[in-house]
């Protein structure tokens, strides 16, 4: 066996566990900017990766819960992207604050504003944050299903839940884990913002400011650590067979 054919071996197998291991670190998520704890307030990121070599993706579409409806979602502003909000009646009024909001965000959609230039480039990601609010107390978690398009037509789905003890499916839905209430009741101490947040969600805005933090982990960044263990332990048999295919072969030369 020549040296160049075990270098080929070691290229390919190491291009193999990459190609494997992508789809887990490149599929769309949602984290909180701090904490999202339940009944409170929280700053949320959905995170956007381009996983195509030859397209720009230019529009993402997440639909939130149903199940656990969202009285106020304020967007904020990303250069180079349009944002729509959509808000629709609710079956049942939810109780914010002492008076009752009878409609809730079902859909925010971001649009690149130029297409052909614009969007995110391959190689590249975007973060698109959004103030939600007041978070289910009756939830550890909510599942907001996105779509992710491309320059070139194609849309990814978003869309696949997670079954337990099963493995992360192909295409899993963005998934944020909320963490035990706060003693006051709040995910914020600051009681103004979470009334101001309030008020402009009810009123249907498209867009606001909203200030986060990066102090605490999330379940989607622990998810994504194990991921990177797991590849790079994969990685390492690969680099190890390939030093024993080299040790061999050069006591076959010094033989």
């Amino acid at each position: 066996m020549k040296a160049s054919r075990i270098a080929a071996a070691v290229a390919a197998a190491g291009a193999s566990v990459l190609l494997l291991s992508s789809p887990s670190f490149a599929h769309v998520s949602v984290q909180p900017e701090g904490a999202a704890a339940k009944g409170g307030y929280a700053t949320v990121a959905f995170k956007v990766p381009n996983e195509r070599d030859d397209a720009s993706t230019t529009k993402l579409e997440v639909n939130f819960p149903a199940d656990h409806p969202l009285a106020s979602v304020m967007p904020q502003p990303v250069q180079g992207w349009d944002v729509k909000v959509t808000r629709s009646k609710l079956d049942k009024p939810l109780d914010l604050h002492g008076r009752q909001v009878d409609e809730a965000v079902t859909k925010v959609v971001w649009t690149a504003e130029d297409k052909k230039k614009g969007g995110i480039s391959p190689g590249f990601f975007q973060k698109f944050p959004v103030s939600v609010g007041p978070l289910p107390e009756d939830a550890d978690e909510l599942v907001f299903k996105a779509l992710q398009t491309y320059s070139n037509g194609e849309v990814v789905r978003w869309i696949e839940l997670q079954e337990e003890g099963q493995e992360e499916p192909d295409s899993p839905a963005p998934v944020l884990a909320l963490s035990a209430a706060a003693e006051d009741g709040h995910g914020h101490g600051d009681k103004k913002k979470d009334q101001a947040a309030s008020g402009s969600g009810a009123k249907g805005e498209r867009a606001g400011h909203s200030d986060g933090t990066d102090d605490h982990e999330t379940h989607a960044a622990s998810h994504s650590t194990d991921t990177t263990a797991r590849v790079l332990g994969v990685v390492g048999i690969v680099v190890g067979v390939a030093g024993v295919a080299f040790g061999v072969l050069a006591r076959r030369r010094t033989a």
